[in-house]
């Protein structure tokens, strides 16, 4: 927050802070160093950065004028004895300075709910990373530590790349990395491994235990402050009670007495640890030091991630010699990641009990049900990474697992992707399977389920024997290697009418090896003279972009100038120079992010000749005058925030189709419907439902309206003095609890289309009969 309130790049709701000096406060840099809380004269050094001495009473003259950021990170690193003086010293300076604005961060469990309410502090959480939030991370971890490492910096590049490809692959380790702390461990793993991460999930869990437990808080000189010191091995011992007891119960929450109770017998036997405080100290520690454990609600607790829970809950069920256990719930879903990750725990003879236990729970179903294949592949999973397993067991895991192939539905397919590419030798040759038995087959809904490089010569061979299975290969290539898919599959695909997605660099550069494709979407922040290059010596017919922040003009569209049928922009704000659509000869539909063009922007549009549907997104202009009219379009579409007057609509020679976000002077605008009488369809999403119009205004031309359906107490039946020519009226109803048809029941012949209602919700539908149609969604 320093570094961007200092370049003024906050956005949104923080963009306020821009501008303002950020005196930034390390309570844990300072207490090591057995400093005091700073002064107003000390805030400028406080978090000891290499700059010069500030000028005497600067700090003070900046607190005073307002235009201080004062970021204190972390309150809880604060002996527990001190953190009243802390918030004495907050509130002090608070007072002194009321115009200060002050972000603190504290683990939730170290202070009493709001803890600094009564200075005015509202509390937040940080929400999980989304997906482009751990690849934004992985990127700013990796330019972090080549800021250290001046001569790893290919080795660093090289790294990240790898890294965000496995999480591009990896849904179980992206499903780990939703906290920055976790992220960050995955980070370090996979530089101290030079890039290879633990092939399995248990030994991924395991690494990041021991980064996480083990002298984590020594490592960064903070000497226990809750007064605990306990080694990883201790860690564990203390969490799993805790996991086994929420996984016996099919729990995943705990309350703090829950907690101690469990705690209280486990410490009966560690002498160590319990010399070091009660059970209530050490669930303190746990809760904020192991990194594992956050609050859910008020007093109410949970492991950070699920897989921890089990994983421990694993660990403990094999040292506590409870397999059987683990056996009698092998037919319950809940429990088979910790079956799963038992494995991980076994030694020989147990993993050979384990596995053996499961084939034979698994054959207590009938074949081909789901609980016979979920508890089979339970069992190949247990016996896949296994460093030694019994002969005879191994072959069976492997006639049961044949057994299941091929999977005849989505349900069969999922739980055989579990097995990730080892299940793809259990296909079939597909130059055996008939057109017909693929009909009932899902072997290439696997393969794309599985996805990766090992997939991709099973791929390549289905869509050679089967070349009507293009659109699901083409459809999935986010989930193969960029390249290598494009050659090896994607060039054998008969694309048709298919629209093919490119969500970034790498795959839009491997477009060059792929046959003509008539449909493109590219999504994502693609350089403008890249996506030229691609499109060269293509027929290119319908191009969508989206989600692209690069794109200024239209000119690198030239070379598909003759070709194009449709083009749309979305979330392509920079976009503004539009004169090289002129030349544009076949272009029969446009739909553009107008938000940020002024009207005359729009002036190329007119010299389109074949031009009929014209979409403008978020256009700021009030008045259809002010965009220039086109002869030929047939079906306008604007979306803004003000009302839209229409006046103009002479010049729209062709237009019968109108859309716009609401219509300015309902009465007027009627007026200027019924003068321009080839609009048949008007589609509304704000409709004037209170307003109360003249009875001698009408737009008896349009057949088709589209609007938001009423509130409670408002007349449906207003509508049919203004539109006595409408045939068709859509009800747009998915903001409403219910909705009242009653005074449409004398309206002869008009069909009636509710969306966002099941009909239940709907009064007066029976009378409607034939005439209604709901769409529940």
């Amino acid at each position: 927050m320093a570094a961007r309130a200092s370049s003024l790049t906050l956005g949104d709701a923080l963009a306020p802070l821009n501008g303002l000096i950020p005196l930034v406060v390390p309570l844990r840099t300072l207490r090591a160093r057995g400093m005091p809380f700073p002064g107003p004269a000390d805030l400028s050094g406080a978090a000891g950065l290499p700059v010069d001495a500030a000028p005497e009473g600067w700090a003070g003259r900046v607190l005073k004028s307002g235009r201080a950021l004062l970021l204190v990170d972390g309150l809880d690193e604060v002996p527990p004895e001190e953190r009243e003086q802390a918030h004495t010293w907050l509130s002090q300076l608070l007072a002194r300075y009321p115009d200060t604005r002050c972000v603190a961060t504290v683990r939730p469990l170290a202070v009493e709910t709001d803890w600094l309410r009564s200075e005015g502090f509202a509390e937040l959480r940080l929400l999980p990373m989304r997906n482009e939030d751990i690849q934004a991370f992985v990127a700013s971890w990796h330019r972090a530590a080549r800021l250290s490492e001046q001569d790893d910096h290919g080795r660093l590049d090289e790294l990240e790349r790898d890294l965000s490809h496995q999480f591009e692959q990896n849904p179980t380790l992206r499903d780990l990395a939703r906290t920055p702390l976790l992220c960050a461990v995955i980070c370090a793993l996979h530089r101290l491994r030079d890039g290879f991460l633990p092939e399995t999930r248990w030994k991924l869990y395991h690494s990041a235990l021991e980064v996480l437990l083990g002298n984590r808080d020594q490592r960064r000189q903070i000497g226990g402050p809750e007064g605990i010191d306990l080694s990883f091995e201790e860690h564990t011992q203390l969490l799993q009670r805790i996991a086994v007891w929420l996984v016996r119960g099919g729990q995943s929450e705990f309350t703090r007495g829950q907690a101690l109770r469990q705690l209280g017998r486990a410490l009966a036997g560690m002498e160590r640890v319990s010399a070091q405080g009660p059970p209530e100290k050490v669930l303190t520690h746990l809760l904020n030091r192991s990194g594992l454990l956050q609050e859910h609600t008020r007093d109410t607790y949970q492991f950070i991630h699920r897989t921890f829970q089990d994983y421990l809950a694993a660990k403990e069920f094999v040292e506590d010699d409870h397999l059987n256990e683990l056996l009698r719930r092998a037919n319950e879903e809940a429990w088979h990641d910790v079956i799963l990750l038992a494995a991980g725990h076994c030694g020989r003879r147990e993993l050979s009990v384990l596995v053996s236990g499961l084939l034979t729970s698994g054959q207590q179903h009938k074949s081909g049900t789901a609980d016979r294949i979920a508890v089979h592949v339970l069992a190949a999973l247990c016996a896949q990474h296994a460093t030694w397993l019994d002969g005879p067991v191994r072959a069976s895991v492997r006639r049961s697992t044949a057994a299941l192939f091929p999977p005849r539905n989505v349900s069969q397919v999922r739980s055989l992707a579990r097995l990730g590419p080892a299940a793809l030798e259990f296909l079939r040759d597909p130059r055996q399977v008939s057109r017909k038995e693929l009909s009932t087959s899902y072997e290439i809904e696997l393969i794309v389920e599985i996805g990766g490089a090992a997939a991709v010569p099973y791929a390549r061979e289905w869509v050679l024997a089967h070349p009507w299975s293009s659109d699901t290969f083409s459809d999935s290539w986010e989930r193969f290697p960029p390249e290598e898919y494009a050659v090896e599959v994607l060039a054998h695909c008969d694309f048709g009418a298919a629209a093919l997605d490119v969500p970034d660099r790498k795959r839009l550069r491997a477009l060059r090896h792929l046959p003509p494709v008539r449909v493109l979407s590219l999504r994502s922040d693609l350089p403008e003279a890249e996506i030229g290059a691609a499109l060269e010596g293509t027929e290119v017919e319908a191009l969508v972009l989206r989600q692209n922040a690069l794109l200024t003009g239209v000119s690198w569209l030239n070379t598909v100038a003759d070709s194009l049928l449709l083009l749309e922009f979305e979330q392509c704000p920079g976009v503004r120079d539009l004169t090289s659509l002129s030349g544009f000869g076949k272009l029969r539909t446009l739909s553009l992010d107008a938000e940020g063009m002024r009207p005359g922007d729009l002036a190329p549009l007119a010299d389109l000749p074949s031009l009929a549907d014209l979409s403008l997104d978020r256009l700021s202009a009030d008045r259809l005058s002010e965009i220039a009219p086109h002869s030929g379009v047939i079906d306008l579409s604007m979306t803004h925030i003000p009302p839209l007057t229409p006046d103009g609509l002479d010049n729209w020679k062709s237009l019968r189709s109108l859309r716009v976000t609401e219509l300015a002077a309902l009465d007027d605008a009627l007026v200027t419907l019924r003068e321009h009488s080839r609009i048949s369809s008007l589609h509304l999403a704000v409709f004037p439902w209170a307003h109360r119009p003249d009875r001698t205004v009408s737009a008896p031309s349009v057949e088709y309206l589209s609007v938001p359906a009423p509130a409670h107490g408002e007349d449906l039946g207003m509508l049919r003095p203004l539109f006595p020519g409408l045939s068709l009226l859509a009800l747009n109803a998915s903001a409403r609890r219910a909705l009242d048809l009653t005074a449409l029941h004398t309206w002869p012949d008009l069909r009636v289309r509710v969306i966002g209602l099941q009909k239940p919700r709907l009064i007066g539908a029976e009378e409607l009969s034939g005439r209604l149609t709901v769409i529940p969604f």
